[in-house]
């Protein structure tokens, strides 16, 4: 199939070129109805907003223009069946995991996974066992699962029903996925990757392999992170007889609206496109750029670079501020990154084709006088070994309907059962939990992110400094 061909986004410009005259939703009618205020920036778009009209399609049960979009994606990243998603990757992994497990089924979860997998575990009431991640002393954050901890847990589980991993982290760092996939499948069960930052990694061999390249039964990718899609822009493939299709087929149509966005679904047929002709020239333009920018910051003596496996994500670290303090000093300059956290600043760069401008050069400059507030020190991260045992709730998602809460100090909630979600976000992957149990380090964690003034959701009293548990569980 020729992948320069965008068939959803043609013919949404030849329905225009048609000057059709609309008796149907949307209200805005092609953009003719709108207030004047937002006319300037919303007018073309809303010129290809349109509804399941003759000649369109239906997302939810795509005959047309929609399944030619769905087929060339899945040419792409050769798989059985493939998906636009058009309320992000979260919906994917909600979708993937109730298709793949059933109320009480055991399922391995990589500790550092986002609130949306969670969520997904708590909607079919699943029973979770937490893998704990390998810890990178360099970023002071999780990283990915070893082989061994996933052997582990399996011999500790063998009734275990699916593996949910994420692949990579936010950060751009890898692991040997290709192992634990093999593992798994020795088991026959389903491997499950929210891969949300790796969309990009079929572009060439400057990137790690994609979690679809090493054979995941499902996986979900971010198409907006990384490639030229709108916000809410996503994948998800399917490629596998252990998770059945028409179950996910059902809950992608069940938890997506049956409204979904014609400009969402068209950039995700654009980005397609612009990922299926990626060329090794434009692999080539690339590199050369980043390791530029890379090489104007590496000269910089107050600021670190941390190495990643995605070159598309860069991590840096001031020698004399915490994450937090830094990302302040440049969006004072008018850099805006992805993330911030107790050390370090994320920026996530955009996947170029060769001869596009770009402002890298500028960011450099501004990069450069926001260093020069820096105060000489060092903020290294603090060495904390996270907990390398397997682990499961103290209560299960079906008996914590049934008890009652309190909330309590954090100088007196270790040792307690926590009864809402603690979520520093972004980068979204959850601290404390329902039903887990709290440990010393959870405590420090949160202490240190409110000092910072961190963004946290949930944690209902956690501006006066208390948790909310369960009353009849714990110390």
């Amino acid at each position: 199939m020729d992948q320069s061909k965008t068939p959803l986004y043609s013919q949404l410009v030849n329905h225009h070129g048609k000057k059709p005259i609309s008796f149907h939703v949307p209200g805005h009618k092609y953009g003719d109805v709108y207030p004047n205020e937002g006319q300037a920036f919303f007018k073309d778009v809303l010129k290809l907003d349109a509804t399941e009209i003759t000649g369109l399609d239906d997302l939810h049960s795509p005959e047309g223009v929609i399944l030619e979009a769905e087929n060339l994606l899945a040419e792409l990243y050769n798989t059985n069946k493939s998906f636009l998603l058009i309320n992000g990757s979260t919906v994917g992994n909600l979708a993937m995991i109730l298709s793949a497990i059933d109320e009480g089924d055991r399922v391995l979860v990589q500790r550092n996974s986002h609130k949306s997998v969670m969520n997904a575990l708590k909607l079919a009431k699943a029973n979770p066992v937490w893998v704990s991640p390998e810890y990178n002393q360099e970023y002071g954050a999780a990283a990915g699962l070893s082989t061994e901890a996933v052997d582990e847990a399996l011999r500790q589980f063998p009734d275990a029903k699916a593996i949910i991993l994420t692949y990579p982290n936010y950060y751009g760092l890898t692991y040997d996925l290709k192992g634990i996939i093999d593992l798994a499948h020795q088991h026959d069960i389903p491997v499950l990757v929210d891969e949300a930052h790796g969309v990009h990694f079929i572009a060439g061999d400057y990137f790690p392999p994609s979690a679809v390249e090493l054979g995941a039964d499902v996986v979900v990718q971010s198409a907006h992170k990384t490639l030229p899609a709108m916000t809410m822009g996503a994948y998800l493939h399917h490629q596998t007889n252990r998770v059945p299709l028409s179950k996910l087929q059902f809950y992608l149509q069940a938890l997506q609206s049956s409204s979904p966005s014609y400009p969402l679904m068209a950039s995700l047929d654009l980005a397609r496109s612009y990922l299926g002709t990626y060329k090794d020239e434009d692999v080539s333009y690339l590199r050369d750029e980043i390791e530029s920018f890379r090489q104007r910051i590496d000269q910089l003596d107050t600021i670190k670079i941390l190495k990643a496996d995605d070159p598309l994500k860069m991590t840096i670290q001031a020698k004399g501020l915490s994450g937090f303090e830094l990302q302040r000093l440049l969006e004072d300059k008018g850099i805006f990154t992805e993330l911030a956290d107790p050390y370090n600043v994320l920026f996530v760069l955009s996947l170029l084709k060769k001869g596009m401008v770009h402002d890298l050069r500028e960011a450099a400059e501004r990069i450069a006088e926001a260093s020069a507030s820096i105060p000489n020190g060092m903020n290294q991260p603090e060495y904390r070994q996270m907990n390398k045992k397997v682990t499961t709730l103290a209560v299960g998602y079906k008996e914590m309907d049934s008890l009652q809460t309190e909330f309590v100090s954090l100088d007196f909630s270790v040792g307690r059962i926590c009864a809402e979600s603690i979520i520093p976000y972004p980068p979204g992957i959850p601290l404390c939990l329902p039903g887990e149990l709290v440990s010393d380090d959870d405590v420090h964690v949160i202490q240190y992110l409110r000092n910072k003034q961190a963004k946290i959701q949930g944690g209902e009293k956690l501006h006066a400094g208390e948790i909310k548990v369960y009353k009849s569980w714990g110390i």
